[in-house]
C-alpha cells in the first residue's frame, strides 16, 4: 500500500453504456454458441466481464501504456529478462527455473512420484498465472546480476513460502507505473506472497441483452476450387444473434491512485482506460461475423458512495423498429429514479451523456472525466 494521502478514497467513476451489435458471436460458450443468461424470466445475450477486460487490457497498449505479463512461463519471462541483463544462456535458465519452482508446484505420478521434465511439460503444472509489470521482471533480473546470476545466492532458503518472502523482499510493495496499468486495474493475486497482492480498482459486470434473445444457426458450405465434383467440400454450422447490450463499469479511483502511489500519473491512467473502454470489442469470430460497433449511449457519473448497476429485470420491447430506444429511456429514467431515491447517498460529482450530442465525443468525455477528477 502506498503511503501518499488517498484524497480520491470511496469516489468512483460509473460507465452505463448501451452498444448494439448485428449479426456475431462475440463471447463462445463450452461449444460455440454464443454465451447466454436468463435474467427476468427469458434468455438474454451475454458477454462475460473477463472477456470485454482483456480486450480492455489489450487495447490500451494503444494509448501509450505498457502492459504487464501474465502466464505460466514464468521461468521463460525471467529468463529473457536476466539474458537482456547479460547473462549466459545456461545462468539464465537456472535463474528463471528457480523463480518458477517457487510458484508452480511440480507434478507428481499416481505413485506419488516426481513426474520427470517430459511429463510435466506434457501437463497442466498448476493453474496459477503469475502476473508481473516489467520493471518487477527487471528486478528480478537485477538481483540475480548483482550476484553473478547464481540463483542460490539470491533465493537462499529451501522452504517454498520463505523463498517467495525473498521473492517480495526484491520486488517490494507493488507501485505501479504505466507499464503496468494494467495490474493497478484489474489487480492480482498470488496466493504463496501475500504482499504482492493487488486490489483491482476496475470492476466489470457481465455484458447483457436488455431484451429477449434467441439464438439463431448459420449453416455454410465451402468449395474446393481444384475439384471438379458439383457441391461443396465442406458443410457446418456457426450460431449467432444480435442484440443491444447493457454494461456497467465501475472505475475506483481511491483504489487506482492508491495502486499508482500518487498524482503525476493518475489523468494518463484514467485517459487511457476510458479510450481502450471505448475501443475495446471481444474477438470472437472477427473474421465472419465482424462486430465492430462502438458505443451507442453511454451514461457516465462521477460519484461517491455505493455503485450502482441496473439490473436490466423486465426485458424490453421493441420500439420504432429495435431495441436501443427503449433501452435508452429505461437507463436515463431508472438512473434518474435511482438518484432521486438515494437522496444524498447518490453522492454525485458530475455526469456526462454520451451519444446524443454528436459534437461531444468521446475526446470531450475524457477530459470532462479528468476535469471534474483533477481540475
Amino acid at each position: 500500500m502506498s503511503n501518499v494521502a488517498n484524497k480520491f478514497r470511496n469516489v468512483r467513476v460509473e460507465f452505463h453504456i448501451l452498444q448494439s451489435f448485428p449479426v456475431t458471436c462475440l463471447n463462445r460458450d463450452d461449444v460455440g454458441a454464443p454465451k447466454t443468461a436468463v435474467v427476468g424470466g427469458v434468455t438474454r445475450a451475454r458477454v462475460s466481464s473477463q472477456c470485454w477486460k482483456r480486450q480492455v487490457r489489450l487495447a490500451m497498449r494503444d494509448f501509450g501504456v505498457g502492459l504487464g505479463t501474465r502466464t505460466k512461463l514464468i521461468s521463460t519471462l525471467v529468463k529473457n529478462a536476466c539474458l537482456a541483463e547479460g547473462a549466459a544462456e545456461e545462468q539464465a535458465a537456472k535463474c528463471g527455473e528457480k523463480i518458477e519452482q517457487i510458484f508452480i508446484k511440480k507434478a507428481y505420478t499416481e505413485k506419488g512420484e516426481e513426474e520427470s521434465d517430459d511429463e510435466v511439460q506434457s501437463s497442466t503444472k498448476t493453474d496459477t498465472l503469475l502476473f508481473l509489470s516489467k520493471a518487477e521482471t527487471e528486478k528480478l533480473a537485477k538481483a540475480f546480476k548483482e550476484q553473478g546470476f547464481n540463483p542460490e545466492a539470491v533465493i537462499k532458503q529451501k522452504d517454498a513460502k520463505k523463498q517467495a518472502k525473498e521473492v517480495e523482499a526484491i520486488l517490494g510493495k507493488p507501485n505501479y507505473s504505466l507499464d503496468g496499468l494494467d495490474i493497478a486495474l484489474f489487480g492480482r493475486m498470488v496466493a504463496q506472497a501475500a504482499s504482492l497482492n493487488v486490489e483491482a480498482a476496475a470492476s466489470f459486470s457481465h455484458a447483457i441483452s436488455t431484451h429477449k434473445v434467441t439464438n439463431e444457426v448459420e449453416f455454410f458450405t465451402a468449395l474446393d476450387d481444384f475439384s471438379e465434383e458439383q457441391g461443396s467440400a465442406h458443410m457446418g454450422s456457426l450460431e449467432f444473434n444480435s442484440a443491444t447490450y447493457y454494461r456497467y463499469i465501475d472505475l475506483d479511483l481511491g483504489q487506482l491512485y492508491e495502486n499508482l502511489g500518487g498524482d503525476s500519473l493518475f489523468p494518463k491512467a484514467i485517459e487511457a482506460f476510458i479510450k481502450a473502454l471505448y475501443i475495446a470489442v471481444p474477438s470472437a469470430r472477427q473474421t465472419t461475423q465482424t462486430g465492430a460497433s462502438t458505443w451507442d449511449f453511454a451514461k457516465v457519473y462521477v460519484r461517491k458512495g455505493q455503485r450502482l448497476q441496473l439490473p436490466c429485470e423486465t426485458p424490453l420491447k421493441s420500439h420504432d423498429g429495435g431495441f436501443l430506444k427503449p433501452s435508452i429511456e429505461y437507463v436515463k429514467d431508472t438512473l434518474d429514479k435511482k438518484e432521486k431515491l438515494s437522496g444524498s447517498l447518490f453522492g454525485k460529482i458530475a455526469e456526462f451523456t454520451f451519444g446524443e450530442d454528436e459534437n461531444f465525443s468521446v475526446d470531450d468525455l475524457v477530459d470532462s472525466v479528468i476535469a471534474s477528477i483533477v481540475g
